[in-house]
């Protein structure tokens, strides 16, 4: 007796439940379905065909599920909560110690909430996500570095000195120019 019409069935219903799923849950069984509908046709003993579709089914299974695992994990974009831990925002409303917050990240505003009293204006980084809440918390900026002041006042001094002198020539020269049309 052949049992390959039985085997096209059991493929074909592994196929739609896989393509209802979506979630490699029976693809191996497919391969292994696919198989024992060919073993089928030479072999008229079913348990056997049924060790080849559960035996192969399961040694696919183990010696390719990790690698296509990893494949699908590495394709999947992070969504756009996920995708803003970790970027930096601006305070557009002050945040106060456990009271909510609005920060700008992305060019969106969001609720948020820190640790820390933050100003508006200043710079927080997210750290993560409650509920949806980010949860903040200041980024610390180094300070510039300040040069000595004998420096700054000088160069000053220079600048306004030299900006009174061509005032002042500028000044001279049309007063010079009626004297001498008076005389």
């Amino acid at each position: 007796m052949s049992y390959w019409l039985l085997w096209l069935i059991i493929v074909i219903l592994l196929v739609l439940m896989e393509a209802a799923t979506v979630n490699l849950v029976s693809i191996w069984f497919i391969f292994s379905g696919i198989v024992s509908l060919f073993v089928s046709l030479f072999v008229d003993s079913f348990p056997v065909q049924f060790a080849i579709f559960v035996g192969l089914g399961i040694l696919l299974m183990i010696l390719t599920k990790p690698a296509l695992d990893k494949m699908v994990k590495e394709k999947q974009e992070k969504t756009n909560l996920e995708r803003i831990v970790g970027m930096e925002g601006i305070v557009t409303v002050p945040i106060k110690k456990n009271i909510v917050g609005e920060v700008k990240v992305d060019g969106k505003l969001w609720s948020a909430i820190s640790e820390k009293s933050i100003k508006e204006g200043e710079i927080v980084k997210i750290d993560h996500i409650e509920s949806v809440k980010l949860v903040v918390e200041p980024v610390v900026t180094e300070k510039p570095k300040k040069t000595t002041p004998k420096k700054k006042n000088t160069t000053s001094k220079k600048k306004t000195t030299t900006t009174t002198k061509k005032k002042t020539t500028t000044t001279k020269k049309p007063q010079t120019k009626k004297k001498v049309s008076e005389k």
